[in-house]
């Protein structure tokens, strides 16, 4: 359908064709969150529940990397209850459902960009492809840093982290839960920010000056982030948390089109 034809709808027609997209995205919404549901007890001991083991891959690494500096990480182990009588059914059904729109993600964004495309030109649908499969690229390397590099810190370094030597670190079912999930998209999220500040570059609203103007100010804030979250004190540990926070923001100085007066000075 082309953008004339779609110019001629009425406003009850874009509105039954947004229902039937929304009942689309509804449907595959929830075969994925009944496949969750159903394989739920397998993703929680080997998904979920695996950065609270010392063998989770991100401890074992980072613990070699204290033993070659000299440093010593310490012991470390995460006992997560259920305080809540319903609370190990709630989070059955509420995972599911998380895990539902982290997997279905690009099918959810394809069907929505299926109602949006007929009213675009052609040069429009092509940078929104591209855009596209960038975003979903960069949404899924996000989820992969939240939960290998993230959320396994964060939670080393807040379940370690004691007020009093007489208080036992015990953590509940559902914080758990609730930063688990919440890290996960919110790094999906962190990591459409090149795609962001590329959409408001093309729309003039941002210029790379800005990127160039507030670098300092962004690897100070950068680098105390990294410091927060890094689980050992060592520089290379830093490092290794610090570096791909900052490939975002340069990738995203490096998306946003030049301002025009230093193009004109090149």
């Amino acid at each position: 359908m082309s953008s004339a034809t779609a110019e001629q709808m009425s406003f009850w027609d874009h509105l039954d064709a947004l229902r039937a997209v929304l009942m689309r995205v509804l449907l595959v919404a929830g075969i994925l969150a009944i496949g969750a549901f159903m394989a739920m007890p397998w993703i929680f001991d080997h998904v979920i529940m695996a950065p609270t083991s010392p063998a989770f891959p991100t401890y074992s690494l980072f613990d070699r990397i204290a033993a070659l500096s000299g440093q010593s990480s310490g012991t470390f182990s995460v006992d997560v209850v259920s305080l809540e009588l319903a609370s190990q059914i709630f989070v059955h059904f509420s995972a599911s459902c998380w895990i539902a729109l982290i997997v279905g993600f690009p099918i959810i964004i394809y069907l929505l960009w299926g109602f949006v495309s007929p009213a675009l030109y052609p040069d429009e649908k092509r940078g929104i492809r591209r855009a596209f499969f960038f975003g979903n690229v960069m949404f899924y390397i996000g989820v992969a840093v939240g939960y290998f590099l993230v959320f396994p810190l964060a939670v080393r370094f807040l379940a370690t982290y004691q007020l009093s030597s007489a208080i036992r670190p015990i953590v509940s079912l559902d914080s758990y839960m609730d930063n688990f999930f919440t890290l996960l998209l919110m790094m999906g999220a962190v990591f459409e920010l090149p795609l962001l500040a590329w959409l408001l570059g093309k729309m003039g609203i941002l210029t790379r000056s800005f990127f160039g103007t507030y670098r300092r100010h962004a690897i100070v804030a950068l680098l105390i982030v990294s410091a927060i979250i890094t689980p050992t004190g060592d520089p290379f540990t830093l490092f290794l948390v610090f570096v791909p926070i900052y490939a975002l923001w340069e990738a995203s100085a490096r998306l946003v089109p030049p301002d025009s007066t230093t193009t004109n000075e090149n």
